[in-house]
């Protein structure tokens, strides 16, 4: 018997995935799941971009490349909806915006390094930090404050750190930050030479305001995006990074070694999705809507501390009243009624055991059931 160990960072699991694989048990039962934990559109992909799909198994080779039309759409992208103008090199495909954070980390960054990040925020960031042997700072934002971080706490950061990831509209809050105060934020990285990564992922799913771009403020922004969420296109794996133009060679070089080409069948339905405008923004109002019903609902069963989000597609939802452990509270809620959500200990260590996270990417009528569920089951919940 080896008695070989790892000696890899230990790092967490992703406990939303803990909660799913649970879903998927009663769903081979046959029993019904109302997945609500993983943070993906279920309504899939537009459908003249699946069609592109079908056309191109058919018809092209699908080996190994990057599709120029792709990016010469996305500078278009940038121009159209931002105002700035982007050279095409700058512009780097990759596996989704997971393979982006890997390079990013690894090119832009040495071991020891200290990566400032805000609680609550998306687990894979920090994890991957300390799997990378870097050190994740983590900046804990307060509800009251609407979970937006600040320059201020940055610079309370002592030593100050090399790094900053900043996604706005974030995960698991959907906290963004307006024009005004994103400015700051990346003028007070420039200033400081904190790399800032603006993960951009969220940007077009917002309900009040449009999101800004890092790129309206700094040309040399490093900015991580994705076809996962506005695109509905997430297990497709595929998105991309805006770098400076003196880096885009090397961070090219990180991509092709770890990952070789995203998936060319991707950029194929990618390019197709972007043009089908009407369909992306009745998803992004089922999500409206859904956002609306759902603060109600939740309300009505009495869990009413929750920041509206500004953008993404999440409640982040403080259940301390009912429960001290949201773990367990999860992994029951999935066995008893069906109903999967993410528990807040994976955006934060240290509080997230009073929170979760509904993701309400679903439905209207996974919606109503997931509430009709609650309303008989919350009242008799006791943690064990």
């Amino acid at each position: 018997m080896s008695n070989r160990k790892l000696k890899g960072a230990e790092i967490p699991p992703f406990y939303a995935g803990v909660v799913g694989k649970r879903g998927l048990v009663r769903r081979r039962a046959g029993l019904p799941l109302i997945s609500m934990h993983f943070g993906q559109p279920s309504s899939g992909a537009p459908a003249a971009a699946i069609a592109e799909a079908h056309r191109a198994l058919d018809q092209e080779p699908l080996g190994y490349s990057e599709s120029a039309a792709l990016v010469e759409r996305l500078v278009r992208h940038y121009h159209e909806t931002y105002g700035v103008t982007i050279a095409p090199q700058r512009i780097l495909l990759t596996a989704g915006a997971s393979a982006g954070l890997v390079a990013a980390f690894a090119a832009l960054f040495s071991a020891g390094d200290r990566v400032a990040l805000v609680s609550p925020g998306y687990p894979a960031y920090r994890n991957t930090l300390r799997a990378m042997r870097l050190e994740a700072v983590e900046m804990h934002c307060e509800q009251a404050e609407s979970y937006r971080p600040s320059p201020g706490m940055l610079a309370a950061l002592n030593p100050a750190p090399q790094g900053f990831v900043l996604a706005s509209p974030a995960n698991p809050t959907g906290a963004m930050l307006d024009a005004a105060a994103l400015e700051e934020m990346v003028y007070f990285c420039r200033e400081r030479d904190i790399t800032l990564i603006s993960d951009e992922i969220y940007h077009g799913v917002t309900y009040e305001m449009p999101a800004t771009c890092a790129l309206q403020f700094d040309d040399q922004a490093i900015v991580i995006n994705s076809f996962s969420k506005l695109y509905r296109m997430p297990g497709w794996r595929l998105g991309w990074m805006v770098v400076p133009e003196q880096l885009a060679h090397s961070i090219s070089a990180y991509l092709l070694n770890m990952f070789l080409t995203p998936s060319v069948l991707a950029q194929h339905a990618a390019l197709v999705a972007m043009d089908q405008t009407e369909d992306l923004q009745q998803g992004v109002e089922t999500c409206r809507q859904n956002r609306a019903r759902l603060m109600k609902g939740l309300a009505e069963l009495g869990i009413t501390d929750i920041a509206p989000p500004d953008g993404a597609f999440y409640l982040y939802a403080n259940i301390g009243h009912i429960t001290n452990d949201s773990l367990a509270f999860c992994l029951r809620m999935v066995d008893e009624i069906g109903v999967a959500l993410a528990p807040g200990i994976d955006f934060d260590p240290e509080h997230g055991h009073r929170y979760v996270r509904f993701s309400f990417a679903v439905s209207p009528e996974e919606i109503e059931t997931a509430l009709e569920l609650l309303a008989h089951w919350l009242p008799h919940y006791q943690d064990c």
